[in-house]
């Protein structure tokens, strides 16, 4: 592959790369549309204007001498889960990490330095599923593996791998009810998609049976690399002095939050205020570009705005990145978004549960419904109905620290698992370089 030309590689991959079904030829026809789009997304926030050409395969970084491995996550928590595999890649191959949003792109400008991966790890965004744009990036990149974390089944990027000889694995692998309903519309470009992985690790055994299914041959559930992470980072300094600014209030945390939970949030806090004086309600959006627009919404300071300090009673709106560890430090209970308001799925609550946090969630879980089960049967997680219930929740645990502090003990004894999952994902990954596949 490597005595290849890019125009014969490009050439290659456009001839045979892609899947002769509509999503190709509707990808293709509608490239315009998309590169149009990625423009208004920039004018947001929401892709860097700079870095638009990477997005369509374009880009003059040099490739990195020797085996190279291709690892793509789509955003922050995929992100994160990898973190430890790639400490234990560290000096053994170089890996080019790809990502999909700009929140991702600001956690690894952060982490790779602090972990010492500047040397081995090169940061880039993921061409957008379009064949000619794939098949640009392959051409320039030329993978010796590829490497796709947790649901990122993209038909024309695996189709384009699989016209090169590049070995394909699926990382943590999670089928959700409504992607397989889905997948389970379309059999024949499930097998397809999924066919082509040389190796697929499930995160769990439901979604080892599920990949199985579909068509994936060569399935494995070693673990979820989740429970592997080690506690997200924190500054320290920051940590001391805004502990010390809240000394004695009460404080609690709506973390990662989606449209619609926000109002929700504020109505519980509005229903906790006169109980409990000096209240502070954190609300910490998913997507901190949202930070502007809620703060306006609910007359509320913003921490990116120039640092503003927490109120001294009312709503904050933390919309920075990367701080995620601070909040779960500063506050001992923590609401979960993207579960208050259908159909919602979920965001990861064992970040919490690493940090000794008494967690809620809302109904709608299902991304991560064995996460939701370990710790709701370990003691660790309550499950609330909507926002009455949650309201009653975050009452209860200001009411009594102790057993706040329980439910928080409780789940952190639960994620204790799996602490040589990236080590041996590691491995399997480094099997697939060329001269050492079986």
């Amino acid at each position: 592959m490597s005595g290849m030309t890019t125009p014969v590689l490009a050439s290659r991959v456009l001839a045979t790369s892609v899947l002769a079904t509509g999503w190709t030829v509707a990808a293709t026809l509608l490239a315009p549309a998309l590169r149009l789009n990625l423009r208004r997304r920039a004018v947001t926030g929401r892709e860097i204007a700079a870095r638009l050409p990477e997005r369509r395969g374009i880009d003059p970084t040099p490739r990195p001498a020797g085996p190279l491995l291709w690892m793509h996550a789509s955003s922050v928590g995929e992100t994160v889960s990898i973190l430890p595999v790639l400490e234990a890649l560290r000096h053994r191959v170089k890996v080019l990490l790809t990502t999909g949003t700009v929140t991702s792109q600001a956690l690894l400008d952060q982490r790779i330095p602090e972990q010492g991966l500047s040397g081995d790890v090169l940061h880039r965004f993921a061409p957008l599923d379009v064949p000619s744009w794939v098949g640009r990036f392959l051409s320039h990149w030329r993978p010796d593996a590829a490497c796709f974390v947790e649901s990122e089944l993209w038909p024309n990027q695996l189709a384009a791998c699989q016209a090169m000889g590049v070995p394909l694995m699926l990382v943590n692998a999670r089928m959700s009810d409504r992607s397989f309903g889905y997948w389970q519309r379309v059999p024949k470009l499930a097998r397809r998609v999924l066919g082509g992985f040389a190796l697929v690790q499930a995160r769990g055994d439901q979604d080892a049976e599920r990949l199985k299914a579909l068509g994936a041959p060569h399935v494995e559930s070693p673990g979820d690399l989740k429970f592997a992470a080690p506690p997200l980072p924190v500054d320290q300094t920051e940590f001391d002095r805004l502990s010390k600014a809240l000394t004695g209030r009460p404080v609690w945390l709506a973390a990662s939050t989606h449209p619609g939970e926000e109002a929700i949030i504020a109505a519980t806090h509005r229903a906790l205020a006169p109980r409990y004086p000096n209240l502070l309600t954190i609300i910490a959006p998913r997507h901190p570009d949202r930070g502007p627009s809620l703060a306006a919404e609910l007359a509320a300071p913003r921490r990116a705005a120039e640092q503003q300090p927490p109120p001294g009673e009312g709503i904050w709106i933390v919309d920075t990145v990367g701080e995620l560890g601070l909040w779960y430090r500063i506050a001992p209970i923590a609401f979960v978004g993207r579960s208050l308001v259908a159909p919602g799925g979920g965001q990861n609550p064992l970040e919490p549960a690493r940090l000794r946090c008494a967690i809620a969630v809302g109904p709608h879980t299902g991304n991560f419904s064995d996460h939701v089960a370990l710790l709701r049967d370990a003691g660790g997680l309550v499950e609330v109905a909507n926002g009455a219930a949650l309201t009653q929740f975050v009452a209860a645990m200001l009411d009594s620290p102790d057993q706040c502090r329980r439910l928080g003990q409780h789940a952190a004894a639960s994620v204790c698992r799996h602490a040589d999952l990236p080590a041996r994902t590691a491995e399997a990954l480094l099997s697939l370089l060329p001269g050492r596949m079986a």
